[in-house]
């Protein structure tokens, strides 16, 4: 609960691999925010310093604030850079390379020397116990509590720090998971243990124990940082119990992450997607391309017809985070909620560099926040994209964040021709410009992979821009996907960390029920959700009766090996006529998304899914105060070889208010840059958003504002 011994002010921090963002919402409703850089040494540092600048330069105190909102990348970080714990996995006999066969798919159809990631459980820890039970639960061997014994010892010895436990078809019956967890307990109380049946109580064999398995890999080091970060707002006088984002979009307790850290995972993206949905929806517009590029990443996410879509087949690591079946293979499966979000390692501290045939690559290796990019001057020496941008001229020529961050271009200009002109024989522009584009052409990955990959077309959605670099980038990308809008909302550069103010109370949970639709029994269902309602209404801390419960099933033609996920009617009133409109719904919803559906074949729940939900977020986003545009200058920049460098108009956000302004200019604030190429116009809307149009020529929608056009 939170401390009522403080006010009511909410504060978000999410951290980022170069830059903390910070925000606040005003008591008169107005945006406050700070960025700061990332303390990779311990991020804990780095939020709570940025809390006490922002609600110092606001003229708070600690005692102000009511609660603390948060998302990190400690757990994502964790996967990507192989920093987990060392985990051993206890499985059942038989299965102790269920991690290493996966699915048998490999993501690069032409590439015959391709390797996957390595397991996060080695082989070397990876052990085998006497038991087994069918998909039914009916125990076939009872469990060998020697065997386990002697996988305990083994552990012991391997100096692992934590364990995941999943065994065959213990989704269906949980007493061999609980007993060995007992007994892990009671030998081996210092190591973090994660039993599949509190993890992900569902089928399929890979997916459950990958999932268990990233969640040990992942819990000390994220335990260590939620400890840290309690410590470090404590001591500053701010709320210690804090409230977190998942990976689903909604906010729970930080102390529930402890045991289930794999929620966690995508918190960051899905806080920026929250706060792009809301943006749009007051915008006017109902489909939207949310874009979040930031230092180390960028991000894609839908946002059709108002909604956000959701995934719960989902791949980190391997180079790109997706849910998305025609791109997956080389990561490492998490089915657990999410939103539907496609990363890719592609930031403004992306380094630049020349493979061994001399072509010209953009990260996935970052400067992260230190040393930082060349121009930062704080011993960085490797190219990045920011370096390329600075020599372009699109990034303020002395300093960046507000003048938070003193820069050298002559430091970005000798790491750009050292690396790239030079070798390559081109112009230092040319070269500057082509690592523009090739960043462009990396991060369409992660917008196709949820439109083009899911039969969408971008070109019926606009896009909105946000993290510190999406401004930057987001008309490049926009052409290039021959998207014809961009909105770049107030508050771009930390729209993620404000998204967390816009999030409600919420979490999930699931349990198998593999059923023919036309046969399963009605009290079947009642019991399952009914147990499912208290469990998520129990993390939550409150009854039944208290929380808003949404009841969904996984559904799935008889013999095909994934589901859809569809809304479910009362368990309690559900008959054949019930079971008949869902088998019309289902058949309806699988030719959506798969151009046919099999009316001859029965259809069968597979999963039970329930979600418990408080609203909580703020119902809207602060109205848009103008202050007094600053004076607006000029700056030589180059917009590629057809325009070359010319003068552009260097204003900022208030200066757009009136008619559409021609480009070429740059928009500077405090939390980013957004540029207006010489072909594009901008003008701002009644809620401060930049509306970028782009000349393209389409057969798609042409997106306008509601509240631009009036």
């Amino acid at each position: 609960m939170t401390d009522t011994s403080h006010g009511s002010l909410r504060i978000a921090a999410d951290i980022g691999g170069t830059f903390t963002d910070v925000a606040l919402i005003r008591a008169d409703t107005t945006i406050a925010t700070r960025k700061v850089a990332s303390t990779p040494d311990d991020y804990a540092r780095g939020v709570a310093e940025g809390i006490l600048e922002l609600i110092e330069v606001e003229g708070l105190a600690p005692s102000d604030i009511g609660e603390v909102m948060h998302a990190c990348t400690v757990a994502t970080n964790a996967i990507l850079e192989g920093k987990g714990a060392k985990t051993a996995l206890i499985t059942t006999e038989g299965f102790r390379d269920v991690l290493e066969m996966r699915r048998i798919r490999v993501p690069r159809l032409y590439d015959p020397l391709y390797e996957k990631p390595p397991a996060l459980s080695p082989r070397k820890w990876r052990f085998e116990v006497t038991e087994r039970t069918d998909f039914q639960g009916e125990v076939l061997t009872e469990l060998d509590e020697a065997s386990v014994m002697a996988a305990i010892e083994a552990i012991r010895a391997s100096g692992c720090e934590a364990v995941a436990v999943c065994l065959l078809h213990s989704y269906a019956n949980p007493a061999h998971e609980r007993r060995i967890g007992e007994l892990l307990a009671e030998h081996l109380p210092d190591l973090y243990v994660s039993l599949s049946v509190d993890v992900l109580p569902e089928l399929r064999e890979y997916e459950r124990t990958s999932t268990t398995v990233i969640n040990s890999f992942v819990g000390p080091p994220v335990k260590t940082y939620l400890d840290s970060l309690r410590d470090r707002l404590a001591a500053a006088g701010l709320p210690p119990q804090f409230q977190m984002m998942h990976s689903a979009g909604g906010i729970v307790d930080s102390r529930t992450v402890v045991a289930k850290p794999a929620q966690i995972v995508e918190c960051g993206p899905a806080a920026g997607v929250i706060g792009a949905r809301a943006v749009m929806l007051q915008a006017g517009f109902d489909d939207a391309i949310a874009f979040d590029m930031g230092g180390t990443t960028a991000k894609a996410s839908l946002i059709e017809g108002g909604k956000l879509l959701k995934a719960d087949d989902y791949e980190v690591g391997g180079g790109i985070s997706l849910s998305s079946k025609l791109a997956q293979g080389g990561g490492y499966a998490l089915k657990l909620p999410v939103i539907d979000i496609s990363e890719v390692g592609a930031g403004g501290g992306s380094i630049v560099w020349r493979d061994r045939a001399g072509a010209l690559k953009v990260g996935p290796m970052s400067a992260g926040a230190a040393p930082g990019p060349a121009c930062y001057g704080a011993g960085g020496t490797e190219p990045t994209v920011t370096d390329a941008n600075m020599v372009l001229g699109y990034l303020n020529q002395s300093a960046l964040a507000g003048g938070g961050v003193p820069v050298d271009p002559e430091k970005s200009r000798e790491a750009i021709d050292r690396v790239v002109a030079g070798p390559m024989g081109i112009s230092l522009e040319e070269a500057a410009h082509g690592v523009h584009e090739l960043v462009s052409t990396v991060m369409m990955r992660a917008v196709k992979s949820v439109t083009t990959f899911r039969g969408r077309d971008p070109r019926d959605f606009a896009m909105i821009a946000f993290g510190g670099n999406g401004g930057i980038h987001s008309v490049s990308l926009a052409r290039s996907l021959g998207v014809s809008t961009v909105i770049v909302p107030p508050g771009a550069g930390v729209l993620s960390a404000l998204g967390l103010l816009f999030a409600d109370i919420e979490t999930q949970a699931s349990s198998a029920m593999l059923r023919p639709l036309d046969s399963v029994e009605p009290a079947a269902l009642a019991q399952g959700f009914g147990a499912l309602d208290a469990q998520v209404a129990g993390e939550l801390g409150r009854s039944t009766h208290e929380v808003e419960l949404i009841h969904e099933v996984d559904m799935r033609y008889r013999g095909q090996a994934f589901e859809l996920t569809l809304p479910f009617p009362a368990a309690s009133t559900f008959d054949a006529a019930a079971a008949a409109a869902m088998r019309a719904e289902f058949d309806a919803a699988h030719e959506r998304a798969y151009g046919y559906r099999l009316e001859a074949t029965g259809v069968e729940i597979v999963n039970l899914r329930a979600t418990a939900r408080v609203p909580k977020g703020a119902e809207a986003l602060p109205e848009y105060r103008a202050r007094q545009a600053a004076p607006e200058t000029t700056r030589e920049v180059y917009f590629g070889p057809l325009w070359g460098r010319v003068p552009a108009r260097i204003l900022d956000r208030p200066a757009l208010l009136g008619a559409p302004l021609q480009g070429p200019a740059i928009i500077e604030e405090y939390e980013g840059t957004t540029i207006v190429p010489p072909d594009c116009t901008a003008v701002l809307d009644a809620r401060g958003n930049i509306i970028v149009t782009l000349p393209v020529a389409s057969p798609a929608k042409q997106f306008k504002s509601k509240e631009a056009a009036e």
